[in-house]
């Protein structure tokens, strides 16, 4: 039987939702007040450490769930998400993190396993939130030799989502040392490192309660034992579009389950107001249609990253390149179609939706930072697969 988007596929990612349901009413009536106040709600995120959902993607020897399935992952992402989709992009960061520090214990050279461990221990036990970042502010965010052990790290990150509540941030850096070749690194940073500042800045348009603020780096201390290594600068690299892929295809639930919810609201105002228009029916069934193809497409994808990412036996590159290309196929259609739909849905409700406490204004603002995510954008996404196509 084909994987069914609204339904988790193993018991652990049902036990994952189990814990999850009893928080959503709250989170849904707290919506509206944080999306104004474009304020991440931190006692939400307590919570969710003592009743252990932020080590869900910790394996279970570490104190964890033990959720290894992106699908489940992808569900429990899009359930959050119809009650408050910032909360759910900066749960995306916990979640993604426990899944990629996972791989790193398991697979990663001596150094990285034992950081690996120690940090998945303290995700399981609610006392390490860790979220990534990637996007550079300017020049590119730089590692360089510090005298003795270790290195000092420099630059300015940006759209750091639950950055506000985060304990560790996993950094996409370049290193530069004695003249060598640029090298690629993920340098794992305390918050309390001196040099380190989380900035309050975040205005979005959307994902408002995301916490997705600017995090400064004046030449913060990082030992050699919390580097992370990763390949040289500007040379392909296929086998690392697995760990891309594992990091970011669970966000396909959120926006999924965005317009899922845009959906419900409309069907719901249209049978209350009785009788529609041949016009309003269209677009309704057209909704439908786009929803089908948009849940069958997102299924498929996780399912094959879930196959793929336990088999080791054949070609890195290969392998990096058949989990990222399905990915990439369903997130386009999501970044077209999830729009589409919340767009139609404004369409049908009319007027009333296009006030600001309008839960469809809310869903329409935050569905679009789906083409914003990482990776890629849309011009990223299109060399990307039509470098595929020809390559």
């Amino acid at each position: 039987m084909a994987p069914d988007l609204r339904a988790p596929v193993t018991p652990e990612g049902r036990r994952l939702l189990s814990l999850l349901r009893p928080h959503l009413p709250v989170l849904e009536r707290e919506a509206e007040a944080h999306d104004r106040a474009a304020r991440l709600p931190a006692h939400l995120f307590a919570q969710l450490g003592k009743d252990g959902v932020l080590g869900a993607t910790v394996p279970a020897g570490h104190g964890g769930l033990g959720v290894t399935s992106m699908h489940d992952v992808a569900v429990a992402l899009g359930e959050v998400a119809k009650a408050d989709a910032g909360v759910a992009l900066a749960l995306h960061m916990q979640f993604s993190r426990g899944l990629t520090l996972t791989y790193e214990w398991r697979h990663g050279p001596p150094r990285s396993r034992a950081l690996a461990d120690d940090l998945l221990r303290q995700m399981a036990a609610g006392e390490a939130v860790v979220c990534g970042a990637v996007k550079d502010v300017g020049q590119p965010t730089t590692l360089t030799r510090a005298d003795g052990d270790g290195y000092t790290l420099t630059g300015r990150k940006t759209l750091v989502s639950m950055a506000p509540i985060a304990t560790h941030f996993v950094i996409s850096a370049q290193v530069r040392e004695n003249g060598d070749p640029v090298r690629l690194a993920a340098p794992v940073v305390p918050r309390d490192s001196a040099g380190l500042t989380v900035e309050d800045n975040w205005d979005g348009m959307g994902m408002r309660s995301s916490g997705s603020v600017d995090i400064t780096f004046d030449a913060v201390p990082v030992p050699e034992s919390h580097v992370l290594p990763r390949g040289a600068l500007g040379e392909p690299d296929d086998a690392a579009l697995a760990g891309q892929t594992v990091s970011s295809i669970t966000m396909l639930g959120i926006y999924t389950a965005l317009a899922e919810a845009a959906r419900e609201l409309t069907v719901a105002h249209v049978r209350k107001r009785g009788r529609a228009a041949p016009a309003v029916l269209t677009k309704i069934a057209e909704i439908d249609i786009r929803l089908y193809a948009l849940r069958c497409a997102v299924a498929a994808a996780l399912d094959n990253a879930d196959r793929l990412s336990e088999d080791h036996s054949g070609d890195p590159a290969e392998r990096g390149r058949a989990m990222m290309t399905p990915f990439q196929y369903a997130k386009l259609l999501v970044n077209r179609h999830a729009v589409d739909v919340v767009d139609d849905c404004l369409s049908v409700v009319g007027g009333a939706a296009y006030t600001g406490s309008h839960p469809l204004s809310r869903l329409y603002r935050d569905v679009r930072a789906g083409g914003f995510m990482h990776p890629y954008n849309y011009a990223g996404g299109v060399d990307y697969l039509s470098g595929q196509a020809l390559r």
